[in-house]
């Protein structure tokens, strides 16, 4: 079995001091935790960019954020929805590589990592996360960490597996 490492939409234009991503800083250093992992065992690493009217293709707002330890190896796909898979190369990229097991990170929690985490799961992708490597913005309703917990209570043992 191959195991790719997904990181979905860390991009500078999701965070502001207006709109601050929660514990950004906890889960940059988490997720190049787990990017240092991936790269020991040879594995894939892919990260995902969202582009729109926010987050123009190829703009400032648009690229990763700088703290990722992003390198020339790594697979980055473009989308514009919040499935991952949707009109996109991921599906035929994860074939290519062989890969049957997805682990998770990335921006926002209850849009874009969601929506993907949903969708491999109906594929038949086994799918893991480390618990709190993902974040989101407060909403008008919920706080971000109220969001966050949220939603690793709907996904344990459901969607995906915690590592």
């Amino acid at each position: 079995m191959t195991r790719a490492l997904v990181v979905i939409d860390l991009q500078k234009g999701l965070h502001s001091p207006e709109q601050p991503l929660f514990d950004l800083a906890g889960v940059l250093k988490g997720v190049n935790d787990r990017l240092a992992v991936y790269r020991d065992s040879g594995r894939p690493v892919i990260f995902i960019q969202h582009h729109d009217e926010g987050l123009p293709l190829y703009s400032a707002e648009w690229a990763l954020m700088d703290e990722l330890d992003v390198q020339k190896d790594d697979y980055l796909i473009s989308k514009t929805h919040a499935n991952s898979f949707y009109q996109t190369e991921l599906a035929e990229l994860l074939v290519r590589l062989c890969v049957d097991e997805i682990e998770f990170c990335g921006a926002q929690t209850e849009y874009c990592v969601d929506t993907t985490v949903r969708m491999a799961h109906g594929l038949g992708y086994r799918s893991f996360m480390k618990k709190g490597l993902h974040t989101t913005v407060d909403s008008e309703l919920l706080s971000a960490e109220v969001i966050r917990q949220h939603h690793e209570v709907l996904w344990g043992d459901r969607f995906l597996t915690w590592i």
